[in-house]
């Protein structure tokens, strides 16, 4: 996914200048609060800053409100207008020279929490565009996608595996619009892919973190159609929501409540949970038993079963002694090499092939994350290259990218309630060039699980927008765990 606020379609008139169409420069919804910086220069020259605003769901917002907008949804599919105001507008058919430098803090990613009241340190993202544009009068159409493919085979009565995807792997071309909710699900039953179906909540829900009854009733219709499965309810954690501080205990508590209540209304059986806190875990535990819910925290780059912080979980989950606790198991946490999508992305951002050594070398040591990202980032400043240009890449490289061991799985295999089949690249081979498939199906099969395996393609991360079909990929990775799942039941014979 381009980590762009704007595109080649973004510039139009506006009778106080000029407007650029913005696009959120991430996978899922944020606040307006998570905007901390947009500036913009247009033919070379930079708009004051009391020149800027913003016109977004009817209201109009100037630069230093944003921070307090905490309860303003930027939802993933809507395009907020930056107004410039000048003195003669622009027409439609001109061309400009456009930059845009914009800043934003990933409101669930937290680094530290924060200290005595104040607010913790969160992900940043950067962007910083530079683009020759035309004033246009509407967006680009979306382009037509293909589904003509070898219908999918049925699934066999010994597969110990349910297959399914979450939504998640079509982020860029939801982002885009090239699909609506229903055109979405319509093409995942067209490729035969499912049944089970996983959403982030925070992605496709236009009135997150609450379930409508508008798109409940859309939902509905559609499984009715194809005869979907819902399978797992992705819950993000918004403790950053404000500017001034985090979330108290109480806040997360209702805004979790939230969110379970729109996993029962679409009918999840589980739901993926963010924290386990303990104290916030004893409070859901009651609810979580009257909705029958299941809550799986998810094990996900750069930790592994056995990790400190995974450990600590598993001690709060011994403690509270529930059947209704249990992990999602993200394979970004086993991978053997970093993904050649990322290398590509980052080589575009400017990466030599020094760097991208450097890069892997860091990853590949046992240091901690945090430290990997300060080497990384110390290292490239000290070659004068400005991490920036990175967007959130720079932290995301060793957050997003872990190499535990696929065994590690086999000790918690009894509470994965759920599986991120998490993958960046099919090969011309069929495979997963820097995930072990076969091996993480062994490991699973040998140990007894036989719940949803969830493709989740996270190439949009980091592949720019229509450079490959998500959804095509999709299906052959699932080619992929059908093979590996024969083979492994076929040796266990």
């Amino acid at each position: 996914m381009p980590n762009g606020l704007i595109h080649e379609d973004s510039l139009r008139a506006h009778p106080d200048g000029l407007a650029v169409s913005l696009t959120l420069p991430w996978y899922r919804s944020l606040w307006l609060s998570s905007v901390s910086t947009l500036k913009l220069t247009v033919d070379g020259e930079e708009v004051a800053q009391e020149d800027l605003s913003l016109e977004f769901g009817g209201a109009k917002y100037y630069l230093p409100e944003l921070p307090e907008q905490a309860e303003t949804l930027w939802f993933l599919q809507e395009h907020p207008l930056l107004v410039a105001r000048r003195s003669e507008p622009v027409k439609p058919g001109e061309q400009h020279s456009v930059q845009i430098v914009g800043e934003l803090r990933l409101p669930y990613m937290q680094i530290a929490p924060g200290q005595d009241g104040g607010p913790g340190m969160y992900v940043p993202n950067f962007v910083n565009q530079s683009l020759e544009l035309t004033v246009v009068e509407s967006e680009a159409p979306a382009p037509q996608t293909t589904t003509a493919v070898t219908p999918a085979p049925p699934k066999a009565e010994d597969d110990p595996f349910h297959l399914g995807l979450t939504l998640y792997s079509a982020s860029a071309e939801f982002r885009a619009g090239w699909y609506d909710f229903d055109g979405l699900l319509n093409r995942v039953a067209e490729l035969g892919i499912g049944p089970g179906i996983e959403i982030v909540a925070s992605q496709v829900l236009p009135t997150y973190p609450v379930v409508g009854d508008d798109f409940a009733a859309s939902w509905q219709a559609a499984f009715d159609k194809h005869g979907f499965v819902a399978s797992s309810f992705g819950a993000n954690l918004d403790m950053g929501r404000r500017r001034d501080r985090d979330m108290t205990p109480d806040e997360e508590y209702d805004f979790t409540e939230t969110l379970f209540h729109g996993a029962k209304k679409l009918g999840f059986p589980l739901v993926r949970i963010q924290s386990a806190k303990p104290a916030l875990l004893r409070r859901l535990l009651p609810l979580a038993e009257e909705l029958e819910l299941k809550l799986a925290y998810e094990i996900h780059a750069p930790l592994g079963p056995n990790s400190a912080e995974i450990m600590k979980v598993r001690d709060v989950y011994a403690e509270l002694d529930s059947p209704l606790l249990g992990f999602v198991a993200d394979f970004s946490s086993t991978m053997h090499g970093m993904s050649p999508t990322l290398l590509r992305a980052v080589s575009r951002a400017g990466l030599d092939s020094e760097a991208l050594e450097r890069l892997q070398a860091i990853w590949s040591t046992e240091a901690t994350m945090r430290e990997r990202q300060e080497e990384f980032i110390g290292y490239l400043r000290s070659r004068d290259f400005d991490p920036a240009r990175l967007g959130s890449f720079a932290h995301l490289a060793f957050n997003m990218h872990g190499h535990v061991n696929p065994r590690d799985w086999a000790d918690i295999m009894p509470q994965i309630m759920h599986v991120h089949a998490k993958f960046y690249d099919i090969d011309e081979h069929g495979n997963e060039p820097a995930i072990d498939y076969p091996e993480l199906v062994r490991v699973f099969v040998d140990g007894g699980y036989r719940g949803y395996w969830s493709s989740e393609w996270e190439g949009h991360a980091f592949a720019e927008l229509g450079e490959v079909d998500p959804l095509l990929l999709v299906r052959k990775q699932h080619d992929l765990i059908r093979r590996s799942m024969r083979a492994a039941v076929a040796a266990a014979l």
